[in-house]
């Protein structure tokens, strides 16, 4: 399978005030293609500088990160743009569009993407049936529950046909039977579809829920087990 991720002794320090706090302290990780891995810690141990570094939100102090066999140490501020095209992104809150409808909210990630409108709505259309919103195209997030506008999430996440889907406590805003049915929806799309899933959460539950969980702890990568 190749490699759609990959870090080696990997590092990063910030700056509090004028003192330095190591967030990384050497971490090497590898994800292929059609993995669904957990990224497991408490508050302070990493995983959110891990998931920075992972959307090619940030780069790292030293060592190298490969996504998508790119190093993104080597990228600038436009081409790291374009490398988060690659990734599909859902998070804790929904962060869609008020206004827009359902299909609008998918079709607005291909615009950025610069893809034609009639393949936008076509492909917006699919993926809303996909993640079984067939009969809530239209709606807006206000007439949608939560477990649905995370469904439209996931729709907009695969848009532009990413490598990887990155999830951030993806269940977080959802009552459990609502986060019972959005774990079954990525799980399908992982089984079926071979979407490769990155999964950062500090719920030991969750975690178990992908088929391989990287624990980490004050920076470092514990364990990385299979589930």
């Amino acid at each position: 399978m190749p490699t759609i991720v990959e870090a080696i002794n990997i590092k990063k320090t910030y700056m509090l005030g004028k003192v330095p706090v190591e967030a990384l302290r050497g971490v090497n990780l590898k994800v292929e293609a059609g993995d669904f891995i957990s990224i497991l810690g408490p508050s302070g141990s990493g995983k959110s500088t891990m998931l920075n570094l992972i959307g090619a939100l940030d780069k790292p102090t030293s060592g190298t990160l490969f996504i998508d066999g790119v190093d993104i140490s080597k990228l600038n501020d436009n081409h790291l743009s374009e490398l988060r095209l690659k990734i599909g992104f859902v998070f804790q809150f929904f962060n869609l569009i008020p206004r827009l409808t359902a299909k609008a909210n998918v079709e607005l990630a291909m615009s950025i993407a610069n893809m034609g409108k009639a393949e936008r709505s076509k492909r917006a259309v699919e993926l809303l049936e996909t993640v079984g919103l067939k009969e809530r195209i239209n709606h807006k997030p206000a007439e949608l529950s939560g477990g649905q506008q995370q469904r439209v999430a996931i729709a907009r996440a695969l848009a532009n046909n990413p490598k990887f889907l990155l999830l951030d406590e993806p269940t977080g805003n959802v009552d459990s039977k609502t986060a019972h049915e959005v774990m079954a929806l990525i799980h399908k799309l992982n089984r079926e579809s071979g979407v490769s899933i990155i999964m950062v959460t500090h719920d030991q539950k969750l975690a178990h829920e992908a088929t391989r969980t990287v624990q980490m702890f004050d920076g470092e990568i514990h364990s990385d087990l299979v589930n």
